[in-house]
């Protein structure tokens, strides 16, 4: 008798379960057209009815319900999307964005991948730095393209030794430079290379596996393999930019380095790939932007609106760095806000041609950072005002707020940065912090793009109540 009434009682507390699941499955299954949803109303109800009914009458019909729906009730491609304001199923195209096939396993999959891709990017991009940083980048004098071993033996550090000693940077800069101290450089800009190289690894072993098994649509793939030639290509420039500090300075008076412009296009080609896998990631795990109703698309219209710009200038500000770095400007004025005793140095248009001066003169290049570093604080801070009283996403809303404050963050390590002779420490956090500031204007632009037809359709039946929320 107990064990009864505990079966009973088991089956009363899931009866709402249970109509909740009938009732969905249902109207999930039906289509949308008119006459077919007057018969899923009936049937609906029928159910209703027979749920009132005894316990056993419910088993009954709840057992038979999975073959019924799935021999009975039509289904049709598109997906039927609960509606909560109108209490009933609305169509909604879903998935017809989607950038990967095989379900959400496979999304978390692939975008797991690009993140990760994303992710040794990032690095890459700081490991290179700490090169430059550490001026090891001319420490290899040979480029192969698939790669080789480091040296082990005495022998071999000797003979690599013996390759470098016969360039500039070592006759001018690093005469009488020890093995051990050579052996440093050395290994940091092997660091660099190779872990370059397997960042190839990472992104084709992985990407082979996702198209042979079929979860890379078309459109992904195309994306994907123009991101890969990006990729080659970059090592091609690394070469390109190194080749540039093992030629003979045009005075003695000039030291052995990269050229500016050779280095900007090497960190510009980092950042391109980076966006590339990093929207792309974004792209796969949110096929659309979060978007609870039109008032929000809307709003999220005008940011992107004002949000673009401002991405400009921080991709620019973050370029003009590697000009800096280039004509090692960063050791001219270590003051701030005056550059010395002036506030503008009266050398910054000395060179000839006069476009020269923007890109090679290490006053007017460290000038253009500072103007283009606070131009950048002020715009996310101008974005961040504009949008206050927008109606957007919560997302939408604290994502500005923390670019906001990164970037005053990142203002002020540049800053110190300066007053304390460009220490490597703090060198390298303000190139991690311009290309983590970078990231977010990717997150702000990803999050409010403009939404596909289809989702917009679906927000639009929507009444006028719900969109002013």
């Amino acid at each position: 008798m107990g064990f009864r009434r505990l079966v009973l009682e088991n089956i009363r507390r899931s009866n709402t379960r249970i109509l909740k699941r009938v009732d969905g499955v249902i109207r999930c299954r039906a289509s949308a057209d008119a006459s077919d949803l007057s018969s899923v109303s009936k049937l609906v109800n029928t159910t209703r009815a027979i749920m009132g009914s005894s316990p056993l009458v419910r088993y009954g019909v709840f057992s038979g319900f999975q073959y019924i729906t799935k021999s009975v009730v039509p289904r049709r491609m598109s997906t039927l999307a609960y509606n909560p304001v109108k209490k009933g199923y609305s169509p909604v195209e879903k998935g017809l964005v989607s950038l990967v096939s095989g379900g959400p396993r496979a999304e978390k999959m692939v975008s797991l991948w690009l993140f990760s891709c994303s992710a040794w990017v990032f690095c890459l991009v700081l490991i290179g730095g700490i090169t430059r940083l550490t001026k090891s980048g001319l420490s290899m004098t040979e480029w192969k393209f698939a790669g080789s071993l480091p040296p082990f033996s005495a022998e071999q550090w000797m003979v690599e030794f013996d390759k470098y000693q016969r360039s500039p940077e070592y006759k001018r800069v690093n005469k009488g430079m020890s093995i051990e101290e050579f052996k440093f450089i050395y290994w940091m800009e092997y660091a660099h290379r190779m872990w370059g190289r397997a960042l190839g690894v990472l992104f084709a072993v992985p990407g082979t596996y996702f198209i042979a098994n079929g979860f890379i649509t078309r459109k992904l793939c195309v994306r994907l393999s123009g991101l890969f030639a990006l990729g080659a290509g970059q090592g091609l420039v690394g070469w390109w930019m190194v080749r540039s500090g093992l030629e003979e300075p045009s005075s003695e008076y000039v030291q052995p380095r990269v050229s500016p412009y050779r280095l900007a296009a090497h960190l510009t080609s980092a950042f391109a790939i980076y966006c590339g896998l990093f929207w792309t990631a974004l792209s796969v795990i949110m096929p659309e932007p979060p978007s609870r109703s039109i008032a929000f698309v809307q709003g999220a219209s005008k940011v992107r609106k004002l949000a673009l710009p401002v991405s400009v200038i921080v991709g620019i500000t973050a370029i003009s760095g590697a000009f800096v770095a280039g004509n090692d400007a960063g050791h001219a004025y270590n003051t701030f806000p005056k550059m010395g005793d002036t506030w503008i140095p009266g050398d910054i248009f000395n060179m000839e041609p006069f476009l020269r001066n923007f890109f090679e003169n290490t006053s007017t290049v460290q000038l253009d950072h500072r103007i283009l570093a606070t131009s950048t604080l002020f715009s996310i801070t101008g974005l961040w005002v504009a949008t206050r009283k927008l109606s957007l996403h919560p997302t939408v809303k604290s994502l500005i707020g923390n670019t906001l404050g990164l970037a005053s963050l990142q203002v002020s390590l540049g800053i110190s940065t300066l007053l304390y002779y460009v220490p490597v420490s703090m060198a390298s956090a303000h190139q991690a912090g311009a290309l983590t500031l970078f990231t977010f204007m990717i997150l702000i632009m990803h999050t409010v793009r403009k939404p596909s037809p289809s989702f917009l359709k679906s927000l639009g039946c929507l009444p006028k109540s719900q969109l002013k929320k």
